[in-house]
């Protein structure tokens, strides 16, 4: 299966291939975007294929086009909710400018030597986009290894240094295996590295977040923990897990990772609240988060909104602010499809992304501007091209 949905004439082309191989796939995400003059492709992988060799083979093909990207928990693309497939959008460059760099060694990144290439990225993006205000021209996507657990340090070394560019992205994934990810740049593919692209363009766009969770009254406090693993040891100087299940009202021994997706905890920052999501129970009953954690830190226990009246009041405000959209670039927490799945919304979500043009993956965690965070729906969505006067 493959099918192109745009045309050299759009401002972003999608495309998408579901075939047996990463050279297939390769080949027909090529064939499909052939016909564009790009600025770059960003691609997002399932790994059902090989990510060396579909990155390698897409970057042979198309050797005049800078390819960034990253491995999913699954796809976002033209037709809803895909699996097993590639995505890939391809970006006008009469309509974009892109600089890019990677961060690499994220196991012994530093926050100084992250603030230095970002630096340097930052100056190379200004000498390309000499007469744009970078508040409201500019944006950023951000791609990580979902497994590194330096999400909030890279986002804090880049937010030191992009001055008034907003950034938005996802954490790399691999299914529901937890194993390994990688993002792509360069035309290779990298672990525990992470891809930030600036992006300046005229067309309108708005940054967005949408999750469907309330706060109760009930709180835990992190009492004990191991700060650099995200461990939680001890809530409320309880065992976490026993707290953690009698907070939300299960039993124990039914923790696993749709409990964790129908019942995640939020954290109050700035007068928001964001979701915490737990990724499992370890063997000694602490609880292993997706989201830095700390002890001393106040969770919150989420109460569920109805999630598909949530998205479309997003999808329906972002309409109304930029008229209308002709795509949403989104990043969608894999925990927020395992608990609409649960509500047997599948089919009911799935459409609503068709109907929207939501193109992206679903990720190990979200970036929204300084926050890491889970079980939500980030993106920008990006409004039409202005018709030249007859």
């Amino acid at each position: 299966m493959a099918e192109k949905q745009g045309s050299s004439a759009d401002s972003i082309v999608v495309a998408q291939a579901k075939t047996d191989g990463p050279r297939e796939a390769a080949d027909e995400i090529a064939r499909q975007l052939a016909s564009a003059d790009l600025a770059m492709a960003v691609v997002f992988v399932s790994p059902f294929y090989d990510p060396e060799t579909f990155i390698a083979e897409l970057s042979r093909r198309m050797p005049d086009v800078p390819i960034f990207g990253c491995t999913t928990a699954g796809e976002l693309s033209p037709g809803g909710w895909e699996e097993d497939s590639v995505v890939a959008m391809g970006f006008n460059a009469t309509d974009f400018v892109i600089a890019a760099r990677p961060l690499l060694g994220l196991s012994t990144f530093r926050v100084d030597h992250g603030r230095s290439i970002c630096t340097e990225l930052q100056q190379e993006f200004s000498q390309k986009t000499e007469h744009c205000d970078p508040a409201h021209e500019s944006f950023g996507l951000l791609f990580i290894d979902g497994l590194c657990q330096r999400e909030e340090t890279i986002m804090s070394a880049i937010y030191a240094s992009l001055e008034d560019i907003p950034v938005v992205g996802g954490s790399a994934g691999d299914g529901l295996r937890f194993e390994k990810s990688w993002v792509f740049h360069g035309g290779k593919a990298y672990t525990d590295a992470a891809v930030l692209i600036l992006i300046k363009t005229r067309l309108p766009f708005r940054l967005f977040k949408c999750d469907h969770f309330e706060p109760t009254a009930t709180k835990m406090v992190v009492t004990e923990a191991d700060i650099e693993r995200r461990i939680v040891k001890e809530l409320n100087a309880e065992p976490a897990a026993l707290e953690y299940s009698r907070a939300v009202g299960l039993s124990d021994s039914k923790l696993e990772l749709f409990s964790f997706a129908a019942h995640p905890v939020l954290v109050r920052v700035g007068g928001a609240y964001y979701a915490r999501s737990i990724q499992r129970t370890n063997p000694d009953g602490s609880l292993q988060f997706f989201c830095a954690i700390d002890e001393g830190m106040v969770l919150t226990v989420a109460q569920e909104r109805d999630p598909i009246d949530a998205t479309s009041r997003m999808f329906k405000e972002m309409t109304d602010d930029l008229g209308e959209v002709s795509i949403f670039i989104g990043f969608e927490c894999v925990l927020r499809r395992l608990d609409v799945e649960q509500h047997q919304l599948s089919r009911e979500m799935s459409e609503l992304y068709r109907r929207n043009n939501v193109i992206g993956f679903q990720t190990y965690g979200e970036q929204y501007r300084s926050m890491h965070v889970n079980q939500t729906l980030t993106g920008v969505a990006i409004g039409k091209r202005a018709l030249a006067p007859q």
